[in-house]
């Protein structure tokens, strides 16, 4: 009895940290080449980098709400090629602003969001209902963000506290711009696809001070990171 016990107990543990340890994959955008790995999350298979299409670039004074422009951290030339060619490009990507981030779709408050937006085909612009289904499988708001963040230092300013990664989906503090770049290595933003209202659209972001996971709905003229879900 005793053995079989222990048995059954060697099965819930091993369930337990199979469904903790996250599968992981590869995608390639046809648009540009970019290559990015991809992490299944419970029922989600997410990618597990920031958006890197850049169609165009602007520098970070120039701003709105209702054109779209796009924005890599600390560039402020117009020429994509240079833009790609920086070390922010490649670790933290593209910065959106809502609009650019929605591609000309309508808001959307369905889980999937169905607005495919910036993102490549078969992929799509996570709605808030979209992220409220991750935070809510790792826990809650207040365990979510350690569990996405990326582990130590290179990357995040120290403390990073919570991180421990485990999801695979290793979040990146990119920052954001509102005329000028901001906090980079402290905080990441990331655009959903639902907006709260005329000015503001949700979003997630994550710092490096606490393990939280935090939606609030800000103004859609702010570049912000944008991670897509798959289809």
């Amino acid at each position: 009895m005793k053995k079989k016990t222990l048995l059954m107990s060697i099965a819930i543990t091993f369930i337990t940290l199979y469904s903790s340890a996250q599968e992981a994959g590869k995608f390639t955008d046809t648009r540009d080449g970019n290559v990015y790995k991809t992490v299944t999350i419970g029922k989600q298979i997410w990618m597990a980098e920031n958006l890197r299409y850049l169609p165009s670039i602007v520098g970070p004074e120039t701003t709105s709400a209702t054109t779209p422009y796009y924005y890599v951290y600390d560039y402020s030339g117009t020429n994509v090629n240079a833009a790609k060619a920086t070390s922010n490009y490649k670790t933290y990507g593209v910065l959106y602003n809502w609009t650019a981030a929605m591609a000309g779709s309508a808001s959307s408050t369905q889980n999937t969001s169905g607005v495919q937006g910036v993102c490549p085909k078969g992929w799509h612009l996570p709605g808030n209902a979209d992220w409220t289904q991750l935070v809510d499988h790792l826990g809650g708001t207040s365990l979510a963000g350690g569990k996405l963040k990326e582990t130590g230092t290179v990357h995040w300013t120290s403390p990073n506290n919570g991180a421990t990664n485990e999801t695979g989906f290793t979040a990146l503090p990119g920052g954001y711009c509102d005329g000028t770049f901001h906090i980079v290595g402290i905080g990441g933003y990331w655009w959903s696809a639902t907006k709260y209202d005329a000015t503001d659209a949700w979003s997630l972001s994550v710092d490096n001070y606490t393990s939280n996971a935090c939606k609030s709905y800000l103004n859609k003229m702010l570049g912000f990171s944008v991670n897509c879900v798959k289809d």
